[in-house]
């Protein structure tokens, strides 16, 4: 769907000197402090487990042995994959900053990368064959952007839809031999996975275009010689992380209701490889399994979210029974937001990317639970912030978790603003990680107590948490937000006149929600929000995330879309209201918040909008993102101080 071009000169664009002077000073010294922060983009781990490999976007792949030693930096690039005999690491790069990733490979202790393609389009995920021959990745010939709806959306002009670009399996063996695409062309996949005798793919798939069609994709099996392609599951919700068993006889996935492409929760299934019907291997568990990973014991091993906290667990797919091996207060990830860990073959060594509140992110090794740390990139990094406490309210008889945020320089005697951050999915978990360099953490750096719900709807709780927001955005996970809000106040020194609301796409439209159903909140902040999801329905290019949610389409159900539609309740806002917005967002179209930015100026309620140009659903701009904290801080200081 086209988006709308920013042409409407009341719209404030960009870089505003608008901040108090004595908030200005301050939040550019707090924010470089945070931008300093060295990111981790990937880990792995060698099949010997003898030593990992890791990603420092920037700077490129390092290599370090666990026994010790200086790590060594061997390549730049990304997108990192051992050889089965732990020799060579397989990554996507750009050498010549030329705008075009291509596959390489180099040999682990360093060395001249082999550059093995010579592709234009776009490349993801290269996996080596289980015999160490083959490597295969993901590749969309041609493609005018990178993969995912989080992606900056292409404009469109002239027939639209008339091209589609699907993403396909494809091969190349380290002879030399032209590369080969292997999936049907009509199919776009998501995920894949080797068999064990590397003969066939597991993969999660549908016709294109993929940014939509991933909700509604099927289970695949593919010949790894011809790309024939046979259906065996067409799951009721959706599927992510298709992984073979060693006997090559089962696939386990993760299963569930989820509202994002990469952003895994749910329950784990088996199904026969012939096809067949599936198993839920987890079920009446209270946690959200984040991937899979079969053991050679034949054990499932699967990190998740619980209640705020990161687990890990193995599951027996026979039996059911699942043994709790670690959780923690902390966020563990292998690349990506999702929880995980790259995992030797039998389970014994792991590697991990770990951060919280109190600690930025480094790379840790060892058994699942006792990693060392391996990395010092941040030692000097240190948290702008308060203390972080995982606090629970009950609403309606169900336990919600969230996590509250002390401001900087904490004294009980005095009274405190607060500012409730709703998280964007809804199918994620707020945990403690590291909030750098973003507006959650500048928040409590400026002296705001920050709230973090997990209402119903996130990850963490379990399926019948999860799917508790079906048919019911904006009631029961509002009144959950409202609990936690309440559990604060008459907890902590926190001034109940002095409360705002802000988020991103989910939390864009709960902050917009909120201001049309209650005038509790004294100031509001909507980022990539959703007004009126009645017109939404035909402006984001996702719509098929919609219909799980909203129990069907728009058009066969209007009432149930605009029951959770703020819009609807417009002539009830009085709130002051911030909107921001990327020109290019696909997930969340400007012109929802340009609709719902009209509606307050017309009623008289003070509210600013901010287009972002060149920017997805996610701002990535760094320049960007610094403008948005400190329009957001001076928005509240203005009203809330």
């Amino acid at each position: 769907m086209r988006i709308f071009p920013v042409l409407a000169p009341c719209v404030c664009l960009l870089l505003g000197t608008f901040a108090a002077a004595q908030n200005k000073f301050q939040l550019d010294e707090v924010y470089d402090s945070l931008a300093a922060t060295q990111g981790i983009a990937d880990v792995e781990i060698a099949p010997d487990g003898g030593r990992v490999a890791w990603v420092q976007p920037g700077a490129g792949i390092f290599v370090a042995e666990l026994k010790g030693g200086a790590p060594r930096h061997i390549a730049a690039g990304g997108d990192i994959d051992w050889s089965p005999d732990g020799r060579r690491i397989a990554f996507l790069s750009d050498p010549d900053h030329s705008g075009q990733i291509n596959l390489y490979v180099v040999d682990s202790g360093g060395g001249r990368p082999k550059q093995l393609t010579d592709l234009t389009g776009f490349l993801a995920t290269p996996r080596w064959s289980p015999d160490g021959k083959t490597i295969a990745f993901l590749f969309t010939e041609n493609a005018p952007r990178a993969a995912g709806p989080l992606q900056p959306s292409t404009p469109e002009t002239g027939v639209i839809g008339a091209t589609i670009y699907n993403q396909r399996i494809a091969t190349v063996n380290l002879g030399g031999d032209a590369v080969r695409q292997v999936s049907p062309p009509d199919l776009y996949v998501h995920e894949y996975d080797w068999s064990p005798n590397g003969t066939a793919f597991a993969a999660t798939a549908a016709p294109g275009p993929g940014d939509d069609t991933w909700y509604i994709a099927k289970l695949y099996t593919m010949d790894a010689r011809t790309g024939k392609a046979q259906a065996i599951l067409k799951p009721p919700l959706q599927i992510a992380e298709p992984r073979w068993s060693p006997d090559g006889k089962s696939i386990a996935y993760v299963g569930g209701l989820m509202s994002d492409e990469g952003m895994t929760g749910g329950d784990v299934y088996v199904v026969p490889a012939s096809g067949g019907e599936p198993r839920d291997v987890t079920p009446g568990m209270q946690a959200s399994a984040s991937g899979v990973r079969w053991l050679t014991t034949g054990r499932i091993l699967f990190p998740e979210f619980v209640d705020g906290d990161t687990g890990f667990a193995s599951v027996d797919p026979a039996s059911g029974v699942v043994e709790q091996l670690w959780r923690g207060p902390v966020a563990i990830t292998r690349s990506g937001w999702s929880a995980g860990a790259s995992v030797t073959r039998d389970g014994t060594m792991s590697a991990v990317i770990r951060d919280s509140y109190a600690e930025p992110p480094e790379v840790w090794a060892g058994p699942i639970g006792a990693w060392r740390q391996i990395t010092k990139l941040n030692a000097k990094v240190r948290p702008e912030w308060g203390e972080a406490k995982s606090i629970h309210w009950k609403v309606e008889g169900r336990s919600v978790q969230g996590w509250l945020l002390y401001p900087r320089g904490y004294d009980p005697h005095r009274r405190w603003p607060m500012v409730v951050w709703v998280h964007g999915g809804p199918a994620v978990m707020e945990r403690s990680h590291w909030p750098a360099p973003s507006v959650k953490g500048v928040f409590a750096a400026a002296g705001y107590f920050v709230l973090f719900p997990n209402p119903r709807g996130s990850f963490g709780g379990g399926a019948e948490f999860q799917q508790a927001n079906v048919r019911d955005l904006g009631y029961g996970d509002f009144r959950d937000i409202l609990g936690g809000v309440d559990e604060v106040v008459n907890t902590l020194p926190v001034d109940n006149n002095r409360v705002g609301i802000a988020g991103w796409s989910y939390g864009g439209y709960m902050a917009m929600w909120a201001v049309t159903q209650t005038g509790r909140f004294r100031a509001s902040v909507a980022g990539a929000g959703l007004a009126n999801w009645q017109s939404y329905y035909g402006e984001n290019q996702i719509d098929q995330w919609m219909i799980p949610y909203f129990g069907a389409s728009v058009y066969d159900d209007p009432a149930v879309y605009e029951r959770s539609s703020p819009i609807t309740f417009i002539k009830n806002a009085k709130t002051p209201t911030l909107i921001v917005v990327g020109d290019r967002d696909a997930e969340c179209p400007a012109p929802q918040s340009l609709e719902f930015w009209h509606a307050l100026k017309t009623l008289g309620v003070e509210t600013e909008l901010v287009i972002y140009p060149n920017e997805g659903h996610g701002i990535s701009d760094p320049a960007h993102q610094r403008d948005f904290a400190r329009r957001s801080i001076a928005w509240f200081d203005t009203y809330m101080q």
